[in-house]
């Protein structure tokens, strides 16, 4: 049973050992997925009941008055296609609240999935330094 919340209470490394990132050339360590958490404007967990591990997250970072951006949602592969992705999404989404603008960049492969939550295609521009993907200074 997957429970949703928005409390980093008792997240800790351990609960954090995913495993997250998969396919990332620098993943981040559980250390520093943990300070991204808790660096964020709102954050949503999905975890196993009774042993409380972390199996996804959606975490926004917002002005509160007309935009927010969903930087980062993961699940773990092996509980992918269960629906925790989406209602991430739409949990993440619901505390942001009434927004002009909630804006997610993915990868081409990933736009349906984010199409069937309502988002629309649009188009964006980046800046991406690998080297610090990690997370590492």
């Amino acid at each position: 049973m997957i429970r949703y919340t928005s409390s980093l209470e008792s997240v800790d490394e351990a609960a954090l050992a995913g495993p997250f990132f998969t396919g990332w050339r620098n993943p981040p360590s559980p250390a520093t997925h943990l300070e991204v958490l808790r660096g964020s404007d709102h954050v949503v967990l999905a975890r196993l009941e009774g042993d409380d591990r972390v199996v996804g997250f959606a975490t926004a970072i917002t002005d509160g008055v007309l935009a927010a951006f969903i930087p980062l949602l993961e699940v773990v592969p092996e509980y992918r296609g269960r629906g925790i992705g989406s209602e991430l999404v739409r949990r993440i989404i619901g505390a942001v609240g009434p927004l002009y603008a909630v804006d997610a960049v993915c990868d081409p492969d990933l736009q349906p999935f984010y199409r069937h939550l309502g988002l629309e295609l649009g188009h964006a521009v980046m800046l991406r330094d690998y080297a610090l993907q990690s997370g590492r200074r």
